[in-house]
């Protein structure tokens, strides 16, 4: 069974080394320990953030919470904002 390989990707030196280095000139640690840091700290950023769903829950529930009118949707009307004829 062949073998996935994923693309090779070559980042540009400048923007893959100007971060940790300047990290590393602030903290007076090594570069693998600044990239380490930084990975954790993002890590723990995206561990932090809300869901998607949960983030449009409230939005979900307030449009839910509206009772419905009764009337029918115009199809002519939204065609023709859309542009179909």
């Amino acid at each position: 069974m062949a073998q996935l390989r994923s693309p090779e990707i070559k980042p540009e030196p400048a923007s893959c080394h100007a971060l940790p280095l300047q990290r590393q000139d602030n903290r007076r640690s090594g570069l693998t320990d600044a990239v380490k840091r930084a990975l954790e700290n993002e890590l723990r950023r995206l561990d932090a953030a809300l869901p998607l769903r949960d983030r449009l829950r409230p939005i979900q529930n307030r449009v839910l919470a509206r009772p419905p009118t009764g009337q029918e949707a115009d199809k002519a009307f939204y065609d023709a904002l859309s542009g179909d004829p």
